[in-house]
């Protein structure tokens, strides 16, 4: 798959300290689901800007999406996009892929490992939504149009009234710890290709996810977290935000987001994400 996209983008050289790690997600973060002409020309200049600092070894930046990674490749090309990131963490952060010259669809072995030992099962999964279903009579919907994965399960829960919703997603949540799985559980965001009035509710492996990549690649390259920044826009990138000291929302972020964390670029997608690391890293951050 990767190599069909070889030649397409240019590929960064593998940084080996950087000064600085990006975090970005992709969808509606990185990528707008409308793609205006002035959006291509805000890209051209982040990775512009993203290949200037990365040859000079000040950082070093990753997508950390909910997507397929088949689905990311086939957006940049739509996008047009010139450049790869130096890794794409897709499926949630379960999945972590270089995609630099040295290292071109390499996947991080110590990653892997950490995946392999988890546990994490289609039968596991399966059970636990039966249990829902039988005990609790929750019944999730599976998300058919995102695929299955190894290790990200993808369902909707359909809303009904709040205090129900409460009690229902703290019963997935208790479940979920029962069968020692991690749980993401977030109200969907039209924008994105998600229904309305339902909320994502994705199982995934224990210490994976969004923040938990960020943790494992700071370690991984000895990067602080005051040196990191991290852009997201809607509920669950806010704990990515979060394990960084530089974690914004970009400024078309749902409003519920919004609420939830104080720090938003003043502009929107890749307008708000160059704004910030010029800021900053310009700044000597």
């Amino acid at each position: 798959m990767l190599s069909e996209y070889k030649d397409g983008f240019i590929q960064l050289e593998h940084p080996v300290k950087p000064k600085h790690i990006v975090f970005c997600d992709f969808d509606e973060t990185y990528f707008p689901h409308v793609l205006l002409e002035e959006h291509r020309r805000e890209l051209e200049e982040l990775e512009a800007f993203i290949e200037r600092k990365s040859r000079e070894g000040e950082l070093m930046i990753g997508w950390v999406s909910g997507s397929k990674l088949e689905d990311i490749l086939r957006k940049m090309s739509g996008g047009k996009f010139r450049i790869f990131p130096h890794f794409i963490a897709s499926d949630l952060g379960t999945e972590l892929t270089y995609v630099t010259r040295e290292r071109y669809g390499m996947r991080d072995e110590h990653w892997d490992r950490r995946l392999e030992s988890s546990g994490f099962s289609e039968e596991t999964v399966k059970s636990l939504i039966g249990e829902l279903s039988q005990e609790y009579g929750v019944d999730l919907t599976p998300q058919t149009q995102l695929g299955s994965s190894r290790f990200k399960w993808n369902f909707y829960y359909r809303q009904r009234d709040p205090m129900t919703d409460l009690h229902t997603i703290k019963h997935i949540r208790d479940l979920a710890g029962r069968y020692r799985v991690d749980v993401n559980i977030n109200r969907c965001n039209p924008l994105a290709g998600d229904p309305e009035d339902c909320y994502d509710v994705d199982f995934i492996p224990l210490g994976t996810g969004k923040a938990e990549i960020v943790r494992f690649m700071l370690e991984r390259y000895g990067v602080q977290p005051e040196h990191a920044f991290a852009f997201g826009d809607s509920g669950n990138d806010l704990h990515m935000l979060r394990a960084v000291r530089h974690g914004y929302l970009v400024h078309n972020a749902t409003e519920e987001a919004k609420g939830l964390h104080p720090l938003v670029s003043e502009g929107a997608y890749v307008k708000g994400i160059l704004h910030i690391l010029k800021e900053h890293l310009q700044a000597g951050a």
